[in-house]
């Protein structure tokens, strides 16, 4: 029995993205998690990447509240984001929370679409090494030459907007200390003193 039959209410199929295309800040996941987005319909609200993100974001003023969820744990009505959008790499839940590659590569082009119809970005945050290499070809930039690591900054040409990377904000990575809630918002500290410099 598939998840449509078995979860009838959850969300179930693509998600979009959360935030305006006029955002500065583009945050690239890796894909739906099965309990999270797939459930809520929003990207990392329900499950516990967003119980890092969503608290970062507020703290460091792209939130209107640190809670993704309401008090029925569905997506927060009320949350508002500022001057970020929220997408992922892949848009339907990855098998095994693993996307193939032929699924990276197809949900390329809309990563490629969705960065170009942003007039204002300034700036992409790639969670993940998946997530990494995906913007790089969306931008048309070859991956190998701008490796993924922790806390990195790449730099490019006019107009392509400067790339931020961490660690994935996974449970995963989370409770094995390879990322923690300190070193995740320092790359926050970082972008939001990156953005103080940009004027439209």
């Amino acid at each position: 029995m598939g998840l449509r039959q078995r979860e009838p209410d959850w969300h179930n199929r693509p998600v979009p993205a959360f935030g305006s295309l006029a955002a500065r800040l583009l945050i690239v996941g890796l894909g739906p998690g099965e309990k999270g987005a797939n459930r809520t319909g929003r990207p990392f609200a329900g499950d516990v990447a967003g119980d890092l993100l969503y608290p970062a974001l507020h703290r460091f003023g792209f939130a209107s509240a640190p809670e993704a969820l309401d008090k029925d744990k569905a997506a927060n009505p009320r949350l508002r984001l500022v001057d970020v959008r929220i997408t992922n790499a892949v848009r339907c839940l990855p098998p095994a929370n693993k996307p193939t590659p032929a699924e990276i590569r197809a949900c390329n082009a809309h990563l490629r679409r969705e960065i170009a119809a942003m007039p204002r970005l300034a700036a992409i945050l790639a969670l993940g090494g998946i997530s990494h290499q995906a913007v790089l070809r969306a931008l048309h930039i070859k991956p190998a030459s701008h490796p993924f690591g922790h806390a990195l900054r790449y730099e490019f040409p006019a107009p392509l907007p400067t790339l931020f990377t961490s660690y994935h904000c996974s449970g995963y990575n989370w409770r094995t200390g390879r990322l923690s809630r300190e070193s995740f918002e320092r790359v926050f500290e970082r972008i939001r003193a990156f953005l103080a410099t940009k004027s439209d």
